[in-house]
């Protein structure tokens, strides 16, 4: 069995920070990732890291901004924490080797972003999360530390009270291992696949927020589901928020710049549940193309600065979807971009179990609220994956002895071998069609009681069905069959507690649309959902949500 001080599950800028932070306060650190660390989901951000930079910005503003932008249910002695943090953080990854874009006169350049008062967004063309994700890769690998790749994590070991290890699957080599460490931190990224219409990676299973949850940490807020406003029509590739931070402008059929009605003030950047909401309004009444979308138009740009600015956007626009942006409209609908629950931690990534720690999309600070403003989460993975991993190291230089058994092996090998001598039983692959074709349809941008609980019913049922779930492919190295069930498991556990958490919270806010219910109620929920699991499924309970300076207000924009 092998042993660390620290684990860090998850290899994207959340994980590497950690992990970096760890190493340099001594310990001794193992990365364990289902990925290469550069194919990591951090890499598919495209328009840009917040920091208030420029002469006109300030802090303030970026924490008054972030504020605003969760429909005031972020923590905002954790914003405070976050937006100080964004400037030292873009200093030290410019000298790690991030090559951003330069303005004329030799600084940074930055590009505005919906809901942020200045121009804050400082980028790298439209590959930031890629930049950012090279250079801290390579700054990791001048230091020493084990690294698991291709191995998925199935469980957490909880012993004493405390977290004591992980049981993985290793793809390679077709086995399970334990690994004990005296703290693991969860940098595991979000569980976008729950949707079919998402423009996450394949990846982003959601297993690290499974494994927390089984072993009885606590998850927040996870009904605040984010829908970014552009993703291709058919593939739901993201089109960067930094398209219309250059200038793009979103027309209906009738070549309305339809944002004027929703947002005049701001028009195209206003925050991204606002945008959402309004190009699903336009479409169900009648005014989007008969494909039922609307366009982004960026021809007016010229050539170029679509083409240097914005390459990723064309070659992704050329090649998914046959349409030139220098000449021609892009097609483009919300599709699921981001989850602002996660598990619960406070500003130094510490979850409810001790020895347990998480970074990034996978946690909740919570500095996101009921809406993520766009920009600000690479700066999180970056902020709070430093937090964690300082954390990690601490408590594993005081912990005792990590102590893993053969039995909590023996649990994962037992229900793999169950699932493998099933002669009939479900496919994986069936099960999570149907979960995202369910989410799809009742869980979206809009949400009635309706919806949720025929959502709610159908989830249960496909529970139900996956403890009948088989195992058809028998290779022990890189069992794909295998790892689609385990995902699976994962994926349906969550959904169940983000759909009772949005059936349970009966006012809008943020991302949390309720037909029945459409105004914010700040009097019964500002605060955030806890959900913990239970013998019939989650149980929830609330927290308050901390106030530094600014109290709750309508948002305009």
């Amino acid at each position: 069995m092998q042993r660390h001080d620290v684990v860090v599950v998850g290899a994207g800028l959340a994980g590497q920070r950690a992990a970096l932070a760890a190493i340099e306060a001594g310990r001794d650190v193992a990365i364990v990732t289902k990925l290469h660390p550069l194919r990591s989901h951090s890499g598919a951000a495209q328009g840009g890291i917040n920091a208030a930079v420029g002469k006109e910005d300030s802090v303030d503003t970026h924490i008054y901004d972030t504020v605003k932008g969760s429909d005031y249910l972020g923590d905002q002695d954790a914003i405070e924490f976050f937006c100080r943090e964004a400037g030292p953080t873009v200093v030290e990854m410019e000298h790690f080797g991030t090559i951003f874009s330069r303005a004329d006169d030799g600084s940074l350049a930055r590009r505005p972003f919906g809901g942020a008062g200045f121009p804050r967004t400082i980028y790298a063309a439209d590959r930031t999360g890629l930049a950012l994700l090279q250079a801290l890769y390579e700054r990791l690998g001048t230091e020493s530390f084990t690294i698991y790749e291709e191995w998925d994590l199935t469980s957490l070991v909880v012993h004493d009270g405390r977290v004591q290890g992980i049981v993985a699957f290793d793809r390679r080599h077709g086995d399970f291992a334990a690994i004990a460490a005296k703290a693991v931190v969860l940098a595991t990224g979000p569980a976008g696949r729950i949707y079919g219409r998402t423009t996450n990676a394949h990846s982003c299973t959601g297993d690290g927020l499974a494994a927390a949850y089984r072993a009885g940490a606590a998850l927040k807020d996870m009904e605040f589901v984010q829908f970014h406003p552009t993703a291709l029509l058919e593939s739901s590739i993201l089109i960067t928020e930094g398209a219309r931070g250059e200038g793009g402008i979103l027309k209906n059929a009738n070549g309305e710049r339809f944002m004027s009605r929703y947002a005049p003030h701001v028009l195209d950047l206003a925050s991204r549940d606002v945008v959402s909401r309004a190009i699903w309004t336009e479409v169900q009444e009648g005014r989007g193309f008969p494909g039922r979308y609307v366009h982004l138009e960026l021809m007016h740009l010229g050539r170029e600065k679509i083409e240097t600015r914005l390459q990723e956007i064309c070659d992704f626009t050329r090649a998914f979807a046959g349409v030139d942006p220098v000449t021609q409209p892009i097609p483009v609908m919300p599709a699921q971009h981001y989850m602002m629950g996660g598990i619960s931690t406070d500003l130094h990534g510490e979850a409810t179990i001790p020895g347990l720690f998480a970074a990034g999309e996978a946690a909740c600070v919570s500095i996101h609220g009921a809406n993520r403003l766009g920009g600000n989460s690479l700066l999180e993975t970056l902020v709070f994956g430093k937090q964690a991993g300082l954390a990690a190291a601490a408590y594993a230089e005081t912990a005792a002895t990590a102590s893993v058994t053969p039995e909590d092996l023996e649990g994962e090998t037992a229900h793999v071998r169950a699932m493998a001598a099933r002669k009939d039983g479900e496919e994986p692959q069936a099960l999570r069609s149907e979960m995202q074709a369910t989410m799809d349809r009742y869980v979206g941008i809009y949400r009635s009681p309706g919806d949720l609980e025929e959502a709610l019913r159908r989830l249960r049922a496909l529970q139900r069905r996956y403890e009948n779930v088989r195992i058809s492919e028998t290779s022990r190295v890189y069992n794909l069959h295998l790892t689609d069930a385990l995902e699976t498991g994962h994926m349906l556990d969550l959904a169940e507690v983000i759909v009772v958490g949005a059936l349970a919270r009966t006012e809008s806010r943020g991302a949390h649309t309720r037909l029945d219910y459409p105004k914010r109620d700040d009097v019964n929920w500002m605060r955030h959902t806890i959900a913990r699991p239970g013998p019939e499924g989650p149980t929830l309970s609330y927290a308050p949500v901390a106030y530094t300076r600014w109290e709750p207000k309508e948002r305009v924009y």
